[in-house]
């Protein structure tokens, strides 16, 4: 091909050239284009300006563009065609991709590859440069011009030789892959035993060890299984129980939405027989409350030679569910040998005192031979702090049905002695707003509205209600030591704001006082059987 392109580059066309259309090229071209133009029409007039033509001037032209001329023209577009096709086969080439070869031809094939790729490049280049010079010389045609370049350097044959062979070596190690693949495994497998034959020994050693282990252990879980099932017939006997309990709650709460279902080897508790979620707080009571009273009832506690006891049953349980409470815990732990029940709740506390008020023998003179006992823990403080003394019921809270009597005792008794320490008085303002509301309450049934409301229709000293109304706002509420930086000087008034309220209730109602202070007085009685 770079032949046949310096060939056509140095052949020069002999004709009557007409100086000026070679002068200029582009008017040559131009003009010989019109020439094609005009021949087969009227060549009397020109087809561009129409004016009349010299009659010599189609025949010049003629020996201008001779025959050699458009031989030469038609061989370089030729040559440029095939040039062209040349190229695009070239670009079309394409070589296999890397990965595509097993990793051991990978460095091979890299370094022949690179090697056509610069090949392929420099022929492009060159190809280029070739029809650049065809083109120059279809507007130079009567020049003869040198071919530039120092031509194209053919790659060496034994580049696509060694192609050729890498190609064949993947294309064996394809046909041959699962023998090489066992190969390959073999060799990899005695690699890992050579390098872990010591640890083999080791596990194999220790899975002797732990065989044993396993032996051992399966005996154990035999011995588990038998003792599994003994307790699932143990807890499928248990069924019966739970009806039994789900009665109870139906009794306490009045509907059956929730139960306790058998489930496996244990329980679960179900609302319309979906696993209940969220339960209330008196719900959650309830199911503790009716659970504990019903274990009660197990061969393996023995009630009759057992102690219960009942630390405030009836939490966040509403009045009806109160006494609901109170009777299930009088019918079941009735027989017991020892009942202990602790409560902050006066309504519950005065149940329990009715029942055990009516026990045989309560009546006696003898408080140590009385079958119940009544107790109350009293909260102090002192320099260390808070704590409780326990000691007797005070004789005004067991006799009566509220604790009216026992509010007013405390405060007679706090307005009548001067306290050892300022902690001492802490619960004083509750007690005191306490009595003075049930005062006012049944004093004054038709007024509406808080303590304020109430005070200001007594006709009773302005100052003293303000300071008593100011002493139980204050503090009633705060059943805390305070920090050391709040004022407590009001505290240190609780003897004279004490004195002032029993002043008040005398003053309003003077014989209700006056049997409340000989109520107060009156030395403990005791009555026989």
């Amino acid at each position: 091909m770079s032949e046949k392109v310096a060939d056509l580059l140095s052949d020069t066309v002999v004709s009557q050239t007409i100086q000026s259309l070679k002068a200029d090229v582009e008017v040559s071209e131009w003009v010989r284009l019109g020439l094609n133009l005009h021949k087969g029409r009227d060549t009397s007039k020109c087809l561009f300006c129409e004016q009349p033509l010299p009659s010599q001037r189609i025949s010049s032209l003629e020996q201008h563009f001779n025959t050699a001329y458009e031989t030469l023209i038609n061989s370089l577009d030729e040559m440029i065609g095939e040039i062209v096709r040349v190229s695009e086969r070239l670009a079309r080439l394409d070589l296999p991709h890397t990965p595509q070869f097993y990793e051991h031809l990978i460095d091979d094939y890299e370094l022949v590859k690179s090697q056509i790729e610069a090949y392929i490049e420099q022929g492009t280049t060159y190809l280029k440069s070739l029809s650049a010079g065809l083109s120059e010389k279809k507007v130079r045609i009567f020049d003869s011009l040198p071919l530039d370049g120092a031509g194209l350097q053919l790659p060496d044959s034994a580049v696509f030789d060694q192609l050729s062979r890498i190609i064949q070596k993947h294309n064996k190690a394809c046909e041959n892959h699962q023998a090489e693949v066992n190969k390959a495994g073999i060799r990899l497998e005695n690699a890992i035993v050579a390098e872990k034959s010591e640890e083999f020994n080791l596990l194999s050693a220790k899975v002797e060890d732990l065989e044993e282990e396993v032996n051992l252990l399966t005996e154990k879980a035999k011995s588990l299984r038998t003792e599994i099932s003994s307790l699932e017939v143990q807890i499928s006997e248990h069924r019966r129980p739970a009806e039994e309990f789900n009665d109870d709650l139906h009794k306490y709460l009045g509907h059956q939405e929730l139960r306790l279902e058998v489930k496996d080897n244990g329980y679960v508790v179900t609302r319309n027989s979906v696993p209940a979620t969220q339960l209330s707080e008196g719900e959650i009571t309830a199911f503790a409350l009716l659970y504990f009273l019903k274990s009660l009832t197990d061969h393996r506690f023995g009630l009759p030679n057992g102690v219960v006891v009942l630390d405030d049953p009836i939490s966040s349980l509403d009045a009806n569910s109160l006494f609901l409470a109170y009777g299930f815990i009088k019918e079941r732990t009735g027989e017991a040998n020892q009942l202990f029940i602790l409560t902050h709740n006066f309504t519950l506390f005065r149940q329990v005192r009715n029942w055990f008020h009516h026990l045989k023998g309560q009546r006696k003179k003898d408080v140590h031979q009385r079958p119940a006992r009544f107790y109350m823990l009293n909260c102090q403080s002192d320099k260390n702090g808070r704590y409780s003394n326990f000691q007797a019921l005070d004789p005004l809270l067991e006799r009566f049905e509220s604790d009216y009597q026992y509010l007013f005792s405390r405060v007679v008794a706090s307005a009548s002695s001067q306290p050892q320490s300022l902690e001492s008085n802490y619960l004083l303002p509750n007690v005191a707003r306490r009595l003075l509301e049930a005062f006012l309450a049944f004093r004054q049934p038709d007024v509406t509205g808080d303590l304020w409301d109430k005070m200001q229709d007594l006709n009773f000293d302005t100052a003293k209600k303000t300071q008593i109304l100011r002493f139980v706002h204050t503090y009633s509420h705060n059943d805390v030591v305070v920090e050391p930086d709040h004022d407590l000087s009001l505290l240190s008034e609780a003897q004279n704001v004490l004195s002032n309220l029993l002043e008040l209730i005398e003053e309003e109602d003077p014989q209700h006082f006056n049997r409340m202070m000989k109520l107060v007085n009156a030395p403990d009685e005791d009555e026989d059987e």
